[in-house]
């Protein structure tokens, strides 16, 4: 009954209070909402705040997943190929707010917040699936020209390699006519998020060929993209409660920083991100 919404049972709310579930359930022959209070606890039941959710829409979630699933199960040396899972962050002036240690009583740490006004930053970046190894690129906003750049720095860090297999979200970005012609041609099967306007490349466009094979990630599904769990670790390092204040120059090399000790090769970061055995990834999905 708690996972119908009140309504259902002629109640205009749209969930469940104490007074409500009395009123609902007549049949527990209740008196008081005290006497409700303790037979859910009994139950085990009890007052949880909402996290907030939500499922993908792509009807192409599960066969996307075991695209990139395949290509996980077969770890190859660089000079054959290398997965990399992308993604782009945004990070704030001012400091997130995190649980801290503080002597107990009305004693609170504080967040100090500057007096500028709030600034963003964008990094992408992409996580190598079987060295932990991270290449980055920062600036004000990521436009087609910096992701193209972006795209040139990883493949020059893989020069060796004659494939890319590159794992990113469906930002229409990713797609853009002008980041595609900078490419080998791509074999994607599947429905591109891209506005109709993007016919075919415009303006000065980059023909470089490079080798890069993109596979889309499912539609809103975020969780399903490993490199989530380093810009975890970031905010959790470096972000949340920081005392930058004002210095926005600090801030911003403090980032570089923290993703520079990840330039080369890191078993610690394949833990954390579930990538220390990359066939298991998704495994749950196909295997039993």
């Amino acid at each position: 009954m708690l996972h119908q919404p009140p309504r259902l049972f002629q109640i205009n709310a749209t969930r469940w209070r104490l007074a409500s579930l009395l009123a609902a359930c007549d049949w527990l022959r209740l008196r008081s909402r005290s006497g409700l209070s303790r037979l859910l606890r009994q139950l085990r039941i009890s007052l949880k705040a909402a996290r907030a959710h939500v499922h993908s829409p792509d009807a192409n979630y599960v066969a996307k997943l075991r695209d990139i699933h395949q290509r996980a199960r077969q770890p190859q040396p660089v000079t054959e190929g290398v997965l990399m899972f992308a993604d782009e962050f945004t990070f704030y002036r001012q400091p997130g707010r995190a649980p801290a240690y503080e002597q107990m009583g009305p004693a609170q740490r504080l967040a100090e917040l500057g007096f500028s006004k709030n600034r963003t930053w964008r990094v992408t970046a992409a996580l190598n699936a079987w060295t932990g190894q991270v290449s980055f690129l920062d600036a004000g906003q990521i436009s087609v020209g910096r992701l193209v750049a972006f795209y040139e720095k990883v493949y020059a860090q893989y020069a060796g390699s004659p494939s890319i297999f590159w794992v990113e979200d469906n930002w229409p970005l990713h797609f853009h006519p002008n980041v595609l012609a900078a490419l080998q041609p791509q074999t994607i099967v599947w429905p591109l998020p891209r506005p109709a306007s993007w016919s075919g490349p415009v303006g000065r466009v980059k023909r470089l060929n490079l080798p890069l094979r993109l596979l889309p990630l499912p539609t809103y599904a975020s969780w399903t993209n490993p490199i989530e769990k380093l810009w975890r670790w970031l905010r959790q390092d470096l972000l949340h409660n920081h005392s930058f204040g004002d210095d926005w120059d600090g801030l911003r090399q403090a980032v570089r920083d923290w993703l520079t000790q990840f330039s080369t090769s890191s078993p610690q970061l394949l833990r954390y991100t579930g990538l220390a055995d990359p066939s298991r990834l998704y495994r749950s999905l196909f295997m039993p």
